[in-house]
């Protein structure tokens, strides 16, 4: 095990630059915070280059890290290298997982348009995950999925599920293609409970403000709506998506 005690440690300074995109980009790496999300991406195969403990925290013996590389800091440089702020003293930093490979040609898909909150992202991604999706295309405008705030939101299911950056135009032709129907949301749609389980289904979700673009919403097969019952003005997208995903899967 290696020992890093300054904060002006080079591979510290290159540990807290991943916190960017351009730099995960670039470096092909992420980090992430916290036994729990540790524990997620090593069940998943991930391939985690550097385990970063801090002093005096123990690793579950469960953990299979035999080939991994171990480096042991003080306080101050877990804090240092932490978006949280109270970290739980174990980080890790992994490759980005290569995931270009959503075929479509059956299955059911959760399709985002320019979700800019990494909250509701990562619900997204977890409640997808727990719905048993098989993929998800994150199109133009959506937050970064291997952002700090949306790891922390997917509770480790982005580890679990295929997540993909794609042109949303794209992606639904492709669905359309392979015979797999696309559903919109819309408030000039039908409402979601007239519409039958799916086999097989691409879900469209947009941006709460200004929802699904337009465009996209030319191509679907039908456009659903969730009635408000209510005085709130709209559901929260991840609630939304929710309760979509569990309809449209019947089960």
């Amino acid at each position: 095990m290696e020992y890093i005690s300054s904060v002006q440690n080079p591979r510290v300074k290159a540990w807290k630059k991943l916190h960017k995109k351009k730099e995960r980009d670039r470096s092909g790496l992420f980090i992430i915070e916290g036994r729990h999300l540790v524990e997620e991406a090593l069940k998943a195969g991930l391939n985690v280059k550097d385990l970063i403990i801090e002093e005096g925290v123990e690793l579950s013996k469960e953990w299979d890290v035999c080939d991994v590389l171990r480096v042991e800091v003080p306080e101050r440089v877990m804090k240092e290298i932490c978006e949280t702020e109270t970290p739980q003293g174990i980080a890790a930093i992994c490759e980005l997982p290569d995931r270009q490979n959503i075929l479509f040609e059956k299955g059911k898909f959760l399709l985002i348009d320019n979700v800019q909150d990494p909250g509701n992202i990562g619900t997204m991604v977890r409640t997808a995950d727990a719905a048993g999706l098989d993929g998800i295309i994150l199109g133009e405008g959506c937050a970064d999925p291997f952002s700090g705030k949306v790891l922390r939101a997917t509770q480790g299911s982005l580890f679990h599920i295929s997540v993909q950056k794609m042109d949303l135009h794209e992606a639904i032709e492709r669905c359309k293609e392979n015979g797999v129907p696309v559903f919109g949301t819309s408030l000039h749609g039908s409402t979601f409970n007239a519409i039958a389980p799916q086999e097989n289904f691409a879900l469209l979700l947009g941006n709460e403000g200004s929802g699904v673009d337009p465009t996209l919403l030319k191509q679907t097969d039908q456009n659903l709506y969730i009635p408000i019952h209510g005085e709130a003005e709209s559901l929260n997208v991840g609630v939304a998506a929710g309760i979509l995903m569990y309809h449209l899967r019947g089960d």
